[in-house]
């Protein structure tokens, strides 16, 4: 029995000993004027994150290559042209939005923290990564901006431990897609709008807030903020940056090869996999009435 309570008492001891000589982490002091807004598309991680989505229903056979073959040849004209069509965006943004109406919510959210988990977290830039944990190390908050819808943006959002996500809202009722757009998609001067517009709800000030992105799309977004970055950048806002002395970060390896291979215009690259998700989702969706 003694030899049991000295053992106790020597745990208690080693116990106390070990709290007393552990090094708190130093408390983060909100700094409620100021935050970061990260485009996530070739910013954050590499490539569309809806096509993501869309490759990870494709690995749970929700879907097949002949589903995707109607978008190819549009898919090819805009990586040799490196532009977008804005007739051509909107026509494949009617063509997702009749696909995905009816859709449950909750289904989409639970695929997209599947599909985060098995596809896009290893396309995540590291180094786009710990400039967003600098913001917060610093107490700043930290949103994703994209044109993604706003359900798979949060899930990235969630998973990168972020203040929370500004995306394309679709319209919902009795928890299912009605397959029209809240507005328009979050894209080009659409989120400069949604950047400024929470700013005025979270009273922040626009001049210490930082902005990223790897597009001259996001020019609008960018110019709002004090403090613009290009992270991986397109032609046109390395030059623009450049120009204007913004810092810029390329977190590319054959940064020249990426650029010659990959010049496709990210808007139209999500709307096509958006188009191919709504597609799978249909599917499956009838699978299991």
């Amino acid at each position: 029995m003694r030899r049991l309570l000295r053992r106790r008492e020597a745990a208690e001891i080693a116990g106390e000993v070990a709290a007393a000589a552990a090094v708190s982490a130093p408390e983060v002091v909100p700094d409620l004027t100021a935050a970061a807004f990260f485009d996530v598309d070739n910013t954050m991680m590499r490539g569309a994150s809806i096509y993501h989505f869309a490759r990870g229903l494709a690995s749970r056979g929700l879907f097949t290559t002949r589903d995707l073959a109607k978008f190819a040849v549009g898919q090819a004209w805009f990586r040799v042209r490196g532009n977008e069509n804005p007739e051509h965006i909107a026509r494949a943004k009617e063509m997702a939005l009749a696909f995905v109406a009816g859709l449950k919510v909750d289904e989409v959210v639970r695929l997209g923290e599947e599909i985060y988990d098995d596809v896009m977290a290893d396309r995540v830039w590291a180094g786009t990564r710990a400039l967003a944990q600098a913001h917060l190390d610093a107490g700043q908050r930290v949103w994703l901006v994209t044109a993604t819808p706003v359900e798979l943006a949060r899930v990235i959002a969630q998973r990168l431990g972020l203040t929370g996500a500004l995306g394309t809202v679709a319209e919902t009722a009795d928890g299912a897609y009605t397959g029209r757009l809240v507005g328009d998609l979050l894209h080009g001067p659409a989120k400069a709008e949604a950047v400024r517009a929470l700013a005025r709800r979270e009273g922040l000030d626009l001049s210490r807030c930082s902005a990223y992105s790897d597009s001259s799309n996001d020019l609008p977004m960018l110019s709002l903020v004090g403090h613009p970055y290009a992270i991986n950048p397109d032609s046109e806002l390395r030059e623009h940056a450049r120009d204007n002395g913004w810092e810029t970060r390329d977190f590319r390896t054959g940064r020249k090869a990426t650029m010659i291979g990959l010049p496709i215009a990210a808007t139209a690259g999500a709307i096509a996999g958006g188009v191919a998700a709504g597609i799978a989702l249909r599917r499956h969706y009838r699978s299991t009435l």
